[in-house]
Formats: structure tokens, sequence, C-alpha cells
């Protein structure tokens, strides 16, 4: 771990954004460190199994964190003649996004091969003021570059920043030796925490597959071991118990509202707008995607049904199958969602939601989807999923035990009372 040791004394920056500096540094905007331009290039149609590497605006929001060590896509050498050509140092910015948090994102080229950037990218070739790549790229991508970045986006659907705006993007600039030291420290501790991260996301892994694995036999199983079988007729399944019934999805809940046709307006302020994003691992994510509806907008988009406490919300496409039980009714439903309920004499949200989570319901999904880029299904095809269904109170023994075993939601609707 990094150990900070106190300078002796410090000065006002003369910015908002910085505060006080060590009495030594410099403050610079980056106008002033070298020449900032747009890129020039083509479209991903141009891409090649090898070639000259080429860096896309993309790939900043997707595979460079900080700095591009390793450039994987490539373009024919004549096509690059034609790109935009970038050496070691050089800074790319992302000249577009989807949020104002992340517009303007950064990367220092540390390669030293020939290389070029696609469009839609603004290049920084910086001159001797920075004297190492490595500190530049922590300091023009920290917290305090990106609030400054964000104040410079313009756009709401799409974010856009540029060169005249970047230009004034201010950072704190140490002498050369100490530049090199704070980058140095801060690629020891940025690799012993990736290395920590790396270890955890593994085990999160391990326990996901594991809960899936919870999932899938206690709804296709059971929880009684010594229960007489029958055959399923599904071969990777094999035997179920022998007094569940099998239903189509479609025999065994209400009315479906579906959302899709219905685009928006959507504010700084206003009701929260639950999107597909927003379902996923049985719950809506509140934190994951933030957007909001203007009121009236809210209303249209709800004439068709509104939520109600423990309704089930599943996402028909880009993610499909994902599945969440509605827990607040003060939210509008966006496209690419729809939202029934289980019929009370058949079947409890709660088991229906474990169901559409397992991996067999799963697997059946993908069969019935269409569309190469993005999954999708339609409406019409959900009366093609069967669902395994066993009486009542045992549906409520295997919700308490995934509840337990596998945190499941535990959302108060006058159903799930009764589980108590």
């Amino acid at each position: 771990m990094i150990h900070y040791k106190r300078y002796p004394a410090l000065k006002d920056s003369g910015t908002e954004w910085i505060a006080r500096i060590p009495e030594h540094w410099s403050l610079g905007r980056i106008a002033q460190l070298g020449r900032l331009s747009k890129a020039n290039g083509g479209s991903k149609k141009d891409e090649k199994e090898t070639g000259i590497p080429c860096v896309r605006y993309g790939d900043l929001y997707t595979t460079h964190s900080h700095f591009i060590r390793e450039i994987n896509s490539f373009v024919d050498s004549e096509t690059a003649t034609e790109y935009t050509q970038i050496h070691y140092g050089d800074v790319l910015f992302a000249a577009s996004g989807e949020t104002l948090e992340e517009i303007g994102k950064s990367a220092v080229n540390l390669t030293t091969d020939k290389a070029c950037c696609g469009g839609d990218l603004i290049v920084l070739k910086p001159a001797k003021a920075i004297d190492d790549p490595v500190f530049l790229g922590y300091a023009l991508d920290c917290s305090i570059s990106a609030a400054q970045k964000a104040t410079m986006g313009r756009g709401f659907t799409v974010v856009h920043i540029y060169a005249d705006q970047l230009k004034n993007l201010t950072i704190a600039i140490p002498p050369a030796q100490e530049q090199q030291l704070i980058g140095a420290a801060l690629e020891r501790e940025t690799a012993r925490i990736d290395a920590l991260i790396a270890k955890k996301t593994r085990f999160i892994k391990l326990l996901k597959e594991k809960r899936q694995v919870l999932i899938t036999q206690a709804v296709t199983k059971g929880l009684d071991p010594k229960v007489k079988m029958k055959d399923s007729g599904v071969e990777w399944i094999g035997e179920v118990p022998a007094h569940w019934q099998v239903m189509r999805l479609t025999k065994c809940i209400g009315p479906i509202v579906d959302y899709r046709g219905r685009t928006p307006t959507k504010v700084d302020k206003g009701q929260f707008l639950v999107t597909a994003k927003n379902v996923r691992g049985g719950k809506i994510d509140y934190e994951c995607s933030k957007e909001y509806v203007a009121p009236h907008s809210a209303r249209q988009l709800l004439e068709r049904g509104g939520p109600e406490i423990g309704d089930l919300l599943f996402t028909m496409e880009a993610p499909l199958g994902q599945v969440a039980q509605i827990d607040r009714t003060d939210i509008a439903l966006a496209q690419r969602i729809v939202k029934f309920r289980a019929l009370e004499t058949l079947l409890k949200n709660e088991f229906l939601l474990f169901w559409i989570m397992g991996s067999y319901c799963q697997a059946v999904l993908e069969t019935l989807a269409t569309g190469s880029t993005a999954l999708g299904i339609k409406a019409s095809k959900l009366g093609m999923i069967p669902v395994f269904l066993p009486p009542l109170d045992e549906q409520v023994g295997i919700i308490r035990f995934l509840q337990v075993e596998c945190g499941g939601p535990q959302v108060k609707d006058s159903f799930s009372q009764k589980l108590s």
C-alpha cells in the first residue's frame, strides 16, 4: 500500500477543481502540454485479422483503462494511411459517449509499434512539459479530471466533447523526477489491487455458479430426495417429481403488459425509469442505471398497466430473460420489458421468478430467441415456455429454501405475506 508523505508546504492552485497543491508543483491546461486534434478514420468494417494496430473510441470504454498497452484490432496498411497515426505517449480521448460521467475517457498510448486510431477520438500529442506518460495517464483520467470533462460534455441521448473544450482541462504537474516516482508507485499499487479484484471476481463467479445450480435443482427436482419421480421428457433434466404438473407459462399467469413501442421523454429529475439494464439477478438494481422521465410521460407509459408490488418484470431483449419483482410503485417501466403476475391458484410469483432464473428456462429462452447482435424474444413465444408446477405448499418450501440459500427477493406483497 502507498504510504503518503506530507508535503512541507502547500499553495492555492487557483482553480476550484484542484484546490491546494504542493508549493513546488505547477498547473497546466492540456492545451499548454501539446497539440489537440480530432482523429480521422473509417469504421469497424475496415478491420482485418492482422495488419496495422488500430484503436477505436469504443475501446476506451471496454478495453483500455488509463493506458493502451496492447492493441488487438487491425486495419491493412493501405487503409491505415486514411487513419490518424498515433505514437508512444499520445493521449486518446473518447469524443462521444452515453453519459456525462464517462465522456472524454482517455488513455495514453504506451505501445511503440506503428499504430493508428479511428474517428470519434481526440488526440493529444504532448510536448516536453510532461516527462512521464504513466503519470499523465493517471492524471488525465482521475476523478478530478473526469469531473471537469463532465462539465464540458454536450448532448443528451449521445454526449459529445470537443477539442476546443478539452484544451481547458487542467491538471497539477510535479517536477519530472516526481512524476516518475508517482507513476511507478501508482503502477505497483494498481497492479496489487487488480490482482485482488481478479481473485474476488473468480470467487464471485464460483458463488454465482453454485447459486444457479441450487436454483435449477430446487425448481426441477424439489427438496425431497426420496420423492417418487417420473421422466421429464427433457434429456438433460432427467426425472422430476411425479406429482408435479407441467404447464405453459401463459396458462399460469395473468395478462402480459408489454411496454414496447413507446419512447419516453427523459429528464434530469422526475419519476425513476426502470429499464432492461436495471432488471438483473432477480431484483431491480436502482444503482446500475439511473434514468428519469417527466410525470406526464410516465403516465403515458403506464396506461397499459401500472406497477404493483410483487409483479414480475421480464426483459424481452438486451438482455434477454432477466427477471425481477417490483418492490415499489413510484416507477415507470421502459421498453424491452413486460410485466405479469402468477395466477394465485396455481403459482407463487416468487417460485416463478426462480423458475425463470433457472438454467432450464434460460436454455429454452435461447432456443426461442432471434437476433444476431442482441438476442430477443417475441411476446407471442412466451406461451411456448414450460413451467414445472409443484403444489402451492411445496412451492412455499422451495421459495423459503432459495431465499435463505441464494439471497432471493423478499418482496412484501399479499402473496409473499403468506410465506411467513
